[in-house]
């Protein structure tokens, strides 16, 4: 039976021995809470970390394994060294605040830590793996895990995999600091589906993966490795119906109201947080100070209580923040406080999720205002609880929960003016005013609870996970595997070869111009040696004048512009295809340098009868939007004069329909023995044609990443490819 893998850093409980008795503790985090819902209701498994177990005896662990079986969790069980350099190290020193933008705090030289990151998402790659069946689905959960799509990808091939991330994703341009940032990249790409809070959050990855893999951008899918990687927006949410029960319990209601009395009239300003920076809890007792300072008559009418849970409370930076936070609020507080009463009720620990809705009942106004967050399910718990629609909600701009919240009051966290004033607005906001706003947010936050986040995301898993049919229908197969031994054998005996070999991408790695891709003396002297035993005909979609430069000299069969010219080795002569059919050319040559005008770093390259506009060194953001509005505008000519326009890589070409590389298999097959091995190797579309063209007994070889291919076989690059050319004849 098919079942849910639900893989995270921790496990939902924690190990641990109290008195001698072992013991779970649920953990209480948002990804534990909004999980806890699929594991139970799916009767799924949960595979991550349980704590540390170092001080367990062994008959404890393995009480600890058979407890933690019965709630159907797996520990992945790691040693302090493993989990500080994995968490501490990588995850909490380098991918949080590089997600969260603070550049200043990302230790850049972490070696050892991403060594440590690298093995311990093997670790989970071996635990999912050994627990995995075919059918089930495998949902990998956030930033501590961002390889193990990739690796899962590896070893389980056909299996339904999906990401979510629940922090920020940054911009290309910060992400782009990161010195392993290819390998996340190609991490996440493993996944069938890669899901986000936020629009902008997938248009940050999208754009990244564009810049740092050279993929084109496009924000509902990336196209990799001959797959189709879905990115979908899936805001988290909160269990709004248990928040709304529990703000109608009598004990509650009694807290919330001795919280009140407590406050002795005056209106209550709440902030919860994690003690961690990217909360913004200094600049918002910066905000509280200048409200204080603008507002003298209404410092008496007003009491902020921040509850601040302790975090990573080993870690020696978050020592020294939690030091900042406790001297600026004793600061403030004997500033502006006086003899009846303190500005600011600060409170450092964490409470019982009851005590927590009591604050939001008693709460008058919620103060979120973290400097970068990727959800924030306080501001969701906060309107959930106002069940008589009162209450006013400020919201950083920089949270996740902006995007859903329009009815909050907006703030910019890094203006600790406009944060003032917001707090005067709210606190002075009518009444009629507080309830149209609350109940809109209240309206939304009980449609788009957790329960539909999960449901939604595990259905659009569903839906992409394997092709539709029409892709079914009309995609070709990935090219299978890298040549084996037996076929190169099988090459290498036979009485006569015949090679056909594309030439960028296939001979040539790309260069960002096309000239820089110039043959080096390596390649020249291995074509001639490979010219002096077999046939090599180079199909290349390049000009006659280049391929005759560089190529002429040589004992070869050349062809150049896709076929449509030919020179063959005994002759100085070309030889076009057809008569020239190149009366379109002035229509659309206008159009392409219109694009041209308006795209920094592209260029036209026109040959007898195509046209090719190049994008490789555009900004792959701008690049993607021109090169769907190129295809569009051309679209209607390219119908009407019976042309065909060709994406390729990092090109869109324009040519008459017809004119293709497989045009030319007949020619070079014409007079070849049945014995002879033919082998044709490219990297693109247009190489496409001719695996095409070939009998099923040719060798065909696809370069490049597991692209959709008519190809028999597979080469990583250019340099296997050379490496194959060299052993022929070894």
């Amino acid at each position: 039976m098919a079942r849910l893998l639900i893989v995270s850093n921790r496990l939902p409980v924690s190990v641990r021995v109290d008195r001698g008795a072992l013991c779970l503790t649920r953990s209480s985090g948002g990804l534990a809470a909004a999980m806890r819902g699929p594991h139970e209701r799916m009767h799924a498994v949960w595979i991550g970390w349980p704590g540390s177990v170092a001080g367990l005896t062994p008959e404890q662990r393995r009480d600890a394994d058979a407890a933690l079986a019965n709630i159907r969790a797996v520990p992945v069980h790691l040693s302090a060294t493993e989990q500080h350099r994995f968490y501490d190290g990588f995850s909490n020193g380098v991918l949080w605040p590089l997600f969260h933008y603070l550049l200043d705090k990302v230790n850049l030289d972490a070696e050892l830590d991403w060594e440590a990151y690298q093995r311990v998402n093997q670790r989970f790659a071996d635990a999912v793996a050994e627990r995995y069946t075919p059918g089930d689905a495998i949902w990998v959960h956030d930033y501590q895990l961002m390889l193990l799509p990739a690796l899962l990808r590896r070893r389980l091939p056909g299996a339904r995999i999906g990401f979510f991330l629940h922090v920020p994703f940054p911009s290309a341009d910060v992400f782009r600091i990161l010195p392993w940032r290819e390998q996340i990249v190609r991490g996440l790409l493993g996944a069938d589906l890669i899901g986000f809070h936020t629009a902008g959050y997938r248009r940050n990855f999208a754009a990244s993966a564009a810049h740092v893999l050279g993929l084109d951008p496009d924000e509902a899918a990336i196209e990799h490795d001959g797959r189709r990687i879905a990115l979908g927006v899936h805001p988290i949410s909160i269990d709004a119906a248990e928040i709304g029960r529990l703000a109608t319990h009598p004990a509650v209601r009694e807290e919330a109201a001795r919280l009140r009395a407590d406050a002795g009239g005056r209106k209550i300003v709440l902030g919860i947080d994690r003690l961690d920076y990217t909360k913004g809890i200094p600049r918002r007792l910066l905000a509280i100070e200048r409200f204080l300072e603008r507002e003298p008559e209404l410092r008496d009418q007003v009491r902020f209580i921040q509850l601040a849970v302790p975090t990573r409370e080993k870690t020696g930076a978050y020592a020294e923040f939690r030091r900042v936070v406790h001297e600026m609020v004793g600061r403030i507080n004997g500033q502006h406080g006086t003899t009846y009463a303190t500005p600011i009720h600060y409170v450092h620990r964490s409470l019982p999720l009851e005590q927590v809705v009591a604050l939001y009942v008693a709460a008058d106004v919620m103060l979120v205002t973290p400097l970068r967050d990727g959800m924030n399910l306080v501001a969701k718990e906060y309107v959930a609880a106002r069940v008589d629609d009162d209450g006013a909600l400020i919201l950083s701009e920089f949270a996740g929960a902006a995007s859903e919240l329009a009815e909050a009051i907006a703030v910019n966290p890094f203006d600790i003016g406009s944060v003032a004033a917001a707090v005067k607005r709210a606190i002075t906001m009518p009444g009629a005013e507080q309830r149209t706003r609350m109940a809109a947010l209240r309206r939304r936050v009980a449609a788009q609870d957790v329960h539909l986040w999960s449901q939604s995301f595990l259905d659009e898993l569903e839906r992409v996970a394997g092709p539709g049919p029409a892709v079914a229908a009309t995609a070709a197969p990935a090219a299978r595997r890298e040549v084996p031994d037996s076929v190169v054998e099988r090459v290498r005996q036979a009485p006569q070869r015949v090679w056909i070999l594309d030439y960028d991408g296939t001979l040539v790695p790309f260069a960002s111009v096309p000239d820089l891709a110039a043959p080096d003396e390596e390649l020249l002297a291995l074509l001639r040696t490979l010219s002096e035993h077999d046939r090599v005909h180079v199909v290349s979609g390049r000009r006659r004048a280049d391929i005759e430069r560089w190529f002429g000299a040589l004992p070869l069969h050349l062809h150049a512009e896709h076929g449509f010219w030919s020179r063959p080795k005994t002759c100085d002569d070309w030889v076009p295809l057809e008569s020239d059919a190149a009366g379109w050319k002035r229509e659309v040559r206008a159009v392409l340098e219109d694009f041209t005008r308006r795209t920094p770093g592209s260029f036209i390259e026109e040959k007898t009868v195509t046209l090719a506009w190049h994008y490789r060194t555009v900004e792959p953001e701008l690049a993607g939007e021109h090169v769907r509005a190129l295809r569009a505008r051309l679209a209607e000519r390219v119908s009407a004069a019976d042309l065909e326009l060709l994406g390729g890589s990092k090109v869109l070409e324009i040519r008459p329909r017809g004119v293709h590389k497989g045009r030319v298999v007949p020619l070079i097959l014409d007079d070849v023995s049945e014995r002879a091995e033919v082998i044709a190797i490219g990297d693109d579309r247009t190489d496409e044609d001719i695996f095409a063209a070939l009998p099923p007994s040719a060798c065909t070889i696809h370069v490049g990443g597991n692209d959709q291919s008519l190809a028999a076989y597979r080469l990583p690059n250019p340099r296997a490819v050379r490496s194959l050319l060299r052993s022929i004849h070894a």
